[in-house]
């Protein structure tokens, strides 16, 4: 048996060594911010957010900055699963009573509208990320196959898949069933972020890496300044997601950065490729402490799972990872594994992405639960038309309201690691 002995991840200001950064299509390498720089609109972080942002205001006209503390899609955008998952939320239907009906239809209109705007940013801007269409949800329990029947009669996309229709696509024994939706599915993260950073450069943004900013200055003219500048603007978009630090105490104590591990093998042959995912989906199984997998365009098995609120990680992850891996596909006991990596998700203690207005024209997205690559770009698209004038959608949004997580900076983390291992508990039931 695999001990779990944590450690804190040694970060560094470049990428970590992950498949995604050996394999990106372009290596970044935008200036410092140095001096003073007046736009309308400067975005703080550089990842699915503000650069899905950025593209947004930039179709629109806007003169734009983007301000990143490391490199483009350093964090989590940059490291995630490649999932294109939509849906905007994990129960938009909670917050009936202070959005209404109306309210409630719109999150839902966003949640499948969020996967279009990936799909369509990447023909029309022809954005080399490995897109390929198909998800599968795999249920390990009878209550999993309950709640695919149910979200079947709701949504006439998900194809429901008995124990040996789910073989067609993932060959494992130990799931009960399934459903497959053609409709979403998985890319290379990293590629489709620093993508959107070109077409937001092309389209007239300034984007500056290796600048953390230090402090905004609210007020009828806001600015950020990093060490060697300052951005005015008319308005400040804040999108450091898990990754913000204490710049804004408001966000840092309403996100819980959450640890999650992704391994990836050497390039599968076409006997491993038999004996594991015999189509080339992106999957996930229906715990609340998942596994999720899909394949590379080169044919690695990426696997990931293993997330725990500690902000830690294991210090023997690659052991962990190949277990939980070998106990889906038994055939990939011994199989190579060429690159490991984690990162941080920000998780909202209402499982819906955060948005609002910090004071004056400070806005800011946040916390999108481990769900972010397509909810990003529809949160992107209402911040921008709010922005330009247009603020129905940002405004039935702002109305929920975000809590700070309990317990403080001592207390907080203790207790949802302990609220995770009664989430797994479950799992098991």
């Amino acid at each position: 048996m695999n001990s779990l002995f944590l450690k804190k991840t040694v970060e560094t200001s470049d990428h970590p060594r992950s498949y995604y950064a050996a394999s990106a299509s372009w290596q970044t390498d935008y200036p410092q911010l140095e001096g003073e720089l007046n736009v309308e609109v400067v975005i703080i972080g550089a990842g699915f957010s503000g650069v899905a942002t950025a593209v947004e205001l930039c179709e629109k006209g806007f003169k734009v900055a983007l301000v990143e503390a490391n490199r483009i899609s350093w964090g989590a955008s940059g490291r995630n699963g490649g999932q294109i998952i939509g849906g905007l939320g994990h129960n938009p239907q909670a917050f009936r009573r202070t959005i209404g009906n109306d309210g409630v239809k719109a999150i839902v209109q966003m949640g499948a509208e969020c996967v279009g705007i990936v799909r369509e940013r990447i023909e029309k801007y022809d954005i080399d990320c490995d897109l390929k269409w198909g998800y599968c949800e795999a249920a390990l329990r009878p209550r999993h196959l309950q709640a695919y029947r149910r979200w079947a009669a709701e949504d006439e996309d998900i194809e429901l898949l008995d124990k040996n229709q789910l073989k067609e696509y993932i060959n494992s024994d130990i799931y009960l069933g399934g459903y497959v939706k053609h409709n979403w599915g998985h890319l290379h993260p990293l590629n489709l972020c620093i993508g959107e950073a070109r077409v937001a450069e092309n389209l007239g943004a300034k984007i500056f890496e290796q600048s953390p900013v230090s402090k905004i200055t609210y007020g009828d003219n806001p600015a950020v300044h990093t060490e060697k500048g300052t951005i005015r603007a008319d308005t400040v978009v804040v999108c450091g997601n898990a990754y913000l630090g204490k710049l804004i105490p408001y966000l840092d104590n309403r996100v819980l950065p959450s640890t999650s591990c992704i391994i990836a093998t050497q390039p599968l042959n076409e006997q491993q490729l038999d004996q594991t995912l015999r189509r080339d989906v992106a999957v996930c199984d229906s715990r609340t402490a998942l596994d999720y997998y899909r394949l590379s365009n080169d044919k690695r098995l990426l696997f990931g799972g293993l997330s725990n609120y500690t902000g830690l990680e294991p210090t023997n992850v690659l052991d962990i990872m190949r277990a939980k891996m070998a106990n889906v596909f038994p055939s990939l006991k011994n199989v190579g594994i060429d690159y490991q990596w984690s990162g941080q998700m920000a998780i909202s203690l209402r499982r819906i992405p955060q948005m609002g207005r910090l004071d004056g024209n400070v806005l800011y997205l946040s916390g999108y639960s481990g769900h972010g690559l397509a909810p990003t770009h529809i949160m992107g698209r209402v911040i921008a038309e709010a922005i330009a004038g247009n603020s129905e959608r940002f405004d039935i949004l702002s109305k929920i309201t975000h809590y700070p997580w309990p317990g403080g900076k001592l207390l907080r983390r203790p207790a949802m690691a302990a609220g995770m291992m009664f989430y797994k508990m479950m799992d098991l039931l």
